[in-house]
């Protein structure tokens, strides 16, 4: 406390020095002062001085302080964002740049690619222009030495006389008429078509005598025909229906023999004519037997032994139903095999053996030695022996309730109405028809009858009299459908159909049903069964069947299906690549005139029978293949380009004769829509397939919200 407050009071102390204190203080101060002035002033002008000077060394690029584009000056703070962008952008342009450079080299390498391939183009088209040229000559050639080699078509050898020659010989016998001596092909060449040549009836007087309803349906079936053409200089066969006629107007045989030399192209002698006499009761009269036809063929219902020129002659099924198509609703079905009743018979003879020999003019003349035998009393006895027996339920009637029908001479009548008769067949498994007694007389309308009716509901004809000539006899096997057994072994008949198996009895009763269906039900399958049958004979090839425009049903296609793992798995059997290339057409069939040649006996039905006397084309020019089923109640054939195969040959082949080929599927189905689509899905991957062509077989349409499979082929859905 004494020392501070002697330097506060100025006093002495320490020596007596307060001036000296007083002096540093002010020394320091000032100093402190004048340091901290210059330090304010000079410092930041140095500093600006000398940023400034650095600014101006460097390149205007890489100034920071400096003034910039746009007079604006960088703010201090960014500076170092600013440089480290400046860098980053700096190795991104030098990146870029290194690319561009390795681009511009790659498009100068392509640029040249490019031009060499241009010059192999250009090579290539010189190229494939030599071959078009190479392949158009050789296509020149090959039709030239075809041409040399083909054959060339001329009408076949005249066999008649050019004009008219009334001197000119017939045949010593109407019965030694055949295609060879009567017929003249040279009007019928291979190319013709065979057209066909119709009288109108009403233009000759008999015309009003014949019944109208066969008329009409003449009429109406020959306006709808192929064949048929209103040329006669360059018609083939001509036609004139004389029957059946009316009783009460029935011309006498000599008028109508008069008239029938009289038609426009009868030429002396009627040669090419076919004569139809058409039946559609039971007791058709036979009145064309008296009248001199010539080398005209016959075509009807009721032939005489010393009549019938097998071979020339056509023996026709009678014309029930004429202006009606029939009831196949009412067609009872051909299951269960057996029936109530084995066999059934009812009828009624009229007149005797002896009787008839006086009916038909000049008939007893041609009878050498005794009289046939008439074996009706020994079948009478025998069946109604079976029948008493009671061994199987049998019918059989040799009286008929009610006024029999009107019928030839030893001809059983027919007894009922024909509902009535339907019935009786409809539950008989064999309908017994009994020929006339009259052995001479091969075929009468009123059996025709009996087989007509018979095959129409399903029971299997017997027929008891191996001399009996069945309609169509000489194209159709009716050994298929129906038992042919010679009246003496009558006590054996029963034995014989007890022994026949159901599966026979199926097959014979299916093939009788396909028969009637085909030839006999209506008046145009008889018509045209008549011409097939002699187009037929002459070896002309049918006509293409007439294309119908086919409704298609619109589809909608799902999701890809695939690969049936069944099909997958073949085992040794190769079915060839998938094809790569979009379907292509068949090569056109060549086979023509030879097909009538060769296959005249070919059997196009399913079932096993005779030969389909109708032109066989499918939906290609082609002719069907084997195939495998596919899937439960739907069925398909595939169709192919030329003799086809299956399996492993098909494909050793690439399909049949020719180099490529490719074939169809034809399904059918019936309102299975899940059995059809799985079908389709198995055709996915299969070789060599070219479509699918689904025939959607009901009046039900398909569901709209149906998708179907995407199998990598067009799938083609047609209603029938």
């Amino acid at each position: 406390m004494t020392g501070y407050t002697m330097l506060r009071n100025g006093g002495v102390g320490n020596g007596g020095q307060p001036w000296v204190l007083r002096w540093s203080s002010r020394i320091r101060l000032t100093w402190l002062s004048f340091t901290l002035f210059v330090i304010l002033v000079f410092f930041p002008l140095i500093a600006h001085y000398y940023l400034t000077t650095i600014d101006d060394a460097d390149d205007a690029g890489k100034r920071i302080f400096g003034p910039r584009t746009g007079n604006e000056l960088c703010e201090v703070k960014h500076v170092q964002d600013l440089c480290r962008i400046r860098e980053s952008v700096s190795e991104e342009l030098l990146q870029l740049e290194a690319k561009r450079q390795e681009l511009n080299s790659e498009i100068a390498k392509l640029n040249l690619k490019i031009e060499a391939c241009k010059k192999s183009i250009e090579n290539a088209k010189q190229d494939l222009l030599q071959l078009k040229n190479v392949i158009s000559q050789t296509e020149h050639s090959y039709k030239e030495l075809m041409a040399q080699n083909q054959p060339k078509l001329s009408l076949p050898i005249r066999l008649l006389p050019d004009k008219d020659d009334a001197t000119f010989p017939l045949p010593k016998s109407n019965r030694n008429c055949r295609l060879h001596n009567c017929f003249d092909y040279s009007r019928c060449p291979l190319t013709s078509g065979f057209p066909v040549y119709v009288y109108n009836s009403d233009d000759f007087p008999f015309g009003s005598s014949l019944d109208p309803l066969i008329k009409q349906a003449f009429e109406a079936t020959v306006r709808t025909n192929v064949y048929v053409t209103e040329n006669a200089n360059i018609a083939c066969v001509y036609i004139i229906l004389v029957g059946e006629m009316q009783e009460p107007v029935m011309p006498k045989p000599t008028e109508l023999e008069q008239q029938l030399h009289s038609l426009p192209y009868w030429r002396t002698d009627g040669h090419n004519h076919l004569i139809i006499n058409l039946s559609r009761k039971s007791e058709t009269q036979n009145f064309i037997y008296n009248i001199s036809t010539g080398r005209a063929m016959i075509a009807q219902s009721t032939f005489y032994d010393a009549q019938y020129r097998p071979g020339f002659d056509i023996v026709v099924s009678p014309l029930v139903h004429a202006m009606s198509e029939p009831n196949f609703l009412e067609i009872p079905p051909q299951v269960p095999v057996k029936r109530k009743y084995l066999f059934s018979f009812q009828g009624e003879k009229i007149e005797s053996l002896r009787s008839s020999l006086q009916e038909v003019r000049s008939f007893e003349e041609e009878i050498e030695g005794n009289a046939p035998a008439d074996y009706d009393d020994r079948i009478i006895t025998t069946l109604k022996a079976v029948q008493d027996s009671k061994l199987d339920f049998v019918l059989v009637e040799f009286t008929c309730k009610n006024q029999p029908k009107a019928s030839l001479p030893t001809e059983w009548a027919l007894c009922g109405e024909r509902d009535d008769r339907l019935e009786l067949l409809k539950l008989s498994t064999f309908a017994l028809i009994i020929t006339p007694g009259d052995t001479r007389l091969v075929i009468s309308a009123g059996c025709a009858m009996r087989l007509f009716e018979a095959l129409e509901v399903g029971a299997i004809p017997v027929v008891l009299g191996e001399q009996v000539q069945l309609p169509y006899n000489d194209v159709i096997r009716w050994n298929e459908a129906a038992l042919i057994i010679p009246k003496p072994r009558i006590t054996e008949v029963h034995f014989l159909l007890r022994s026949i198996s159901d599966n026979d009895l199926l097959a014979m009763r299916r093939q009788g049903r396909f028969l009637w269906e085909t030839y006999f039900s209506t008046s145009d399958n008889v018509f045209s069964t008549v011409l097939a049958i002699i187009r037929t004979r002459i070896q002309i090839p049918a006509a293409p069947i007439r294309e119908e425009p086919a409704v298609e049903i619109p589809h909608r296609s799902g999701k890809a299906a695939g690969t049936d793992p069944n099909m997958a798995d073949n085992g040794d059997l190769d079915l060839g690549p998938v094809e790569t290339e979009p379907p292509y057409a068949s090569p056109k069939y060549l086979r023509n005139f030879t097909l009538t040649a060769m296959d005249i006996y070919r059997n196009w039905n399913s079932a096993p029978g005779p030969f389909h006397l109708f032109p066989y084309t499918p939906f290609d020019p082609v002719l069907p293949s084997e195939a495998k089923f596919l899937g439960s109640g739907t069925g398909f054939r595939p169709i192919g380009g030329g003799a086809g195969g299956s399996g492993k040959e098909f494909q050793a082949a690439l399909g049949g004769n020719v180099p490529r080929e490719q074939f169809t599927v034809v399904m059918l189905t019936y309102e299975r829509e899940e059995v059809l689509m799985n079908s389709l899905e198995r055709l996915n991957g299969l070789p060599y397939l070219n479509k699918v062509v689904v025939v959607w077989n009901s009046p039900k349409l398909p569901s709209e919200d149906l998708l179907w499979p995407d199998i990598g082929v067009p799938i083609m859905v047609r209603q029938t």
